[in-house]
Order: structure tokens, then sequence, then C-alpha cells
């Protein structure tokens, strides 16, 4: 569905990614795990057109996309919940939700989108009249994923869906991740500094060190991996 092939993207004259080579499968949870400022940001906004590669090459169902502006990749099909939610503060719940579906004309799938995304996420239906800066982070979380999902993608990118969220709050975060997955059979490309929950959802893995892909492997022989359970894991 997705292939990077050894993309090298810059910012200014830093060098933030290495000859990156990645593949995703249409169906799957792929997991790109690294320690802070490896270049696993990078990576999605070189995808969605934000950073552009310098050089290399980013094929979405066959076709090239890396010189694309980023609505025309959106509305291939590829859309991004961006690290730190950037939810439209002063715009409501429902307001959010009607901007993910901005590229659509398809009124009646839209109506019946937003009702699933409010059986997804019944705090979001309580809270559709309020403004979406006066959410707690795990709900504001809940509706960066849900306005992602109203733009009706065929590959979500993920940006650290789990930071700076309580821990009973991630783990139904990550539940409604593999939910999404399962149920949308929406593929999903998952940015995520906790290794163990993003191992535990995804089908397959990758570990980015210093801008370069330096593993990859099923998501279970990396929880199981030596090496990644001493860097990542805690363990």
């Amino acid at each position: 569905m997705l292939e990077l092939k050894n993309i090298k993207t810059f910012y200014g004259n830093i060098q933030a990614l290495k000859d990156v080579s990645i593949e995703i499968s249409e169906g799957e949870i792929i997991t790109l795990i690294g320690a802070n400022g490896a270049g696993k940001s990078t990576t999605l906004m070189s995808i969605c057109g934000i950073v552009p590669p310098r050089s290399g090459e980013i094929l979405f169902m066959g076709k090239p996309i890396q010189d694309m502006a980023p609505n025309n990749i959106v509305s291939l099909g590829i859309c991004q919940v961006p690290e730190g939610r950037r939810i439209f503060p002063f715009l409501t719940v429902a307001e959010n939700l009607d901007m993910g579906a901005f590229l659509r004309k398809d009124k009646d799938e839209i109506k019946r989108d937003i009702e699933y995304i409010y059986e997804l996420f019944p705090i979001l239906a309580e809270r559709r009249n309020q403004a979406g800066g006066t959410l707690s982070g795990g709900e504001q979380q809940m509706l960066a994923i849900s306005r992602a999902l109203m733009a009706k993608p065929r590959l979500l990118l993920m940006d650290e869906p789990s930071l700076g969220l309580a821990p009973l709050i991630v783990k139904q975060i990550f539940e409604i991740i593999k939910k999404i997955n399962t149920e949308n059979k929406t593929t999903i490309f998952l940015v995520e500094q906790n290794a163990n929950m993003a191992l535990k959802v995804a089908h397959r893995g990758y570990v980015m060190e210093t801008g370069r892909v330096s593993m990859s492997d099923t998501a279970a022989n990396l929880l199981a991996n030596d090496e990644v359970r001493k860097a990542y894991l805690g363990i």
C-alpha cells in the first residue's frame, strides 16, 4: 500500500532521514519506534508532504506522491493524527469533526460516519457542542483521532497518540486503534515512544536510530528482542 524507498529528508542543511525504506501492506498496523529525535515524526511529515524528501521515492498504491501537495495527499486517502493533538480549540467538537470531512462531498455518508464516531467515543457525543480547547487531554486525543477518521482515510498516520496521557486513557486509546484497524479495515502507521504498547497492537515494526531504520521484524519478535527490550522497553 505504501512504500518508502531510500528517503532523505533535510531541515535546511541538517539531514533528518538517511535512506529510510519502509513498506506497509493494506490492513496492517505498522509501528515505528525509537528514541526522541530519531526521525520518527519527520518520517510521517515526509509521507504527508509537510516536509518533502530531498531524494528517494514514496509510493502510495504504486503511484509516486513525494512531490504532491499535502491536501492532494489527503484526498488520496492518507490522513495524519498529529503529535500534540492539534485540534481546533475554539471550534466545538462537532465543528472539529466537520473540518475532518472538509474534502468530502458524500453528505449522507458523513452523517453515518459522525454517528459511528459518537459510538466509538461516547464522551464526544456528550461534548459535541463544547469547545475543543475545554476538553481533557485524553478527550482531545479522541477528537484528533476522530477528526482524522472523518476524512475516511485508507491509511491513518498516528504520531505519539499516547503522549502525556494517563495510563488508563493510553490503554483505551490503543484498544480503539485496534478496533479502527479491525472494524474499519483502516491501515495504520503508528509512531510511538511507548514501544511496549505499540508493539502489542502492531503486526510488524521498524526501529529508527538517528535517522536510519536499524531493525525491522514482526512485532512479536521485536518485543522479544534483547536489544529492543533493553533500549526501548526498560527491561
